[in-house]
């Protein structure tokens, strides 16, 4: 599948943010308190996580040596003892439509990151130290994966682009089958799906740092 030898670029990250937020605009205001699919977090926080995620990538490479052994020191605070660990949060009195701002906001960050480190620049992940290229995949992951949990909550349809899933598969999760259509394949490497003829991994991760 040549696509999916394609590099991951940052504009890929601009259309995976910008169809995620265009998606989740969809909801309506009242319903951001219930569960995320099959998290145990509410779709509100699920969002946070997120644009959390976003804003971490993008800090890991905005050091001019960043660190390969642990992450920039940000604090993390937890609104709720179950909810996520955030060093992002949106003010709740802003609504549904700010925080998809912050959202969009924090995606921004990472790919315009992305477009200025220089690409022999690793910074830390517990998964691998990423360049800019794994930066960006990283972030489409958790923006594609998420906001599946999102519309499962929020009843909505959500099927990002084959090629998006098929570049990131292929950059983030090198033993993941290469027949199979590449969402669902993508879906089933992060645990939230079956694959015919494949058992469903009970642990996963991907491998961010570049490989020879």
């Amino acid at each position: 599948m040549a696509e999916a030898e394609s590099p991951v670029t940052a504009d890929d990250l601009d259309e995976a943010v910008r169809l995620a937020v265009a998606t989740l605009r969809q909801a309506p205001e009242g319903v951001w308190d219930g569960r995320a699919g099959s998290l145990e977090w509410s779709c509100w926080e699920t969002v946070e996580h997120l644009a959390d995620d976003l804003f971490a990538y993008a800090a890991q490479l905005g050091l001019r040596m960043p660190p390969l052994d642990t992450y920039v020191p940000f604090a993390l605070e937890r609104r709720r003892p179950e909810g996520p660990a955030n060093t992002i949060h949106a003010d709740r009195e802003a609504g549904p439509v700010g925080l998809l701002q912050v959202l969009e906001s924090c995606g921004a960050l990472l790919s315009s990151m992305v477009r200025t480190t220089p690409p022999e620049v690793h910074a830390h992940h517990g998964f691998g130290a990423a360049d800019p290229e794994g930066s960006a995949a990283m972030g489409i992951v958790e923006t594609l994966v998420h906001t599946h949990d999102l519309a499962e909550g929020l009843g909505l349809a959500w099927a990002p682009p084959a090629g998006m899933c098929a570049r990131v598969l292929a950059r983030l999760f090198p033993d993941a089958p290469r027949d199979t259509d590449p969402w669902t394949t993508l879906l089933w490497s992060t645990g939230r799906a079956d694959l015919p003829g494949h058992e469903r991994p009970v642990k996963w991760r991907w491998y961010s740092a570049p490989r020879p």
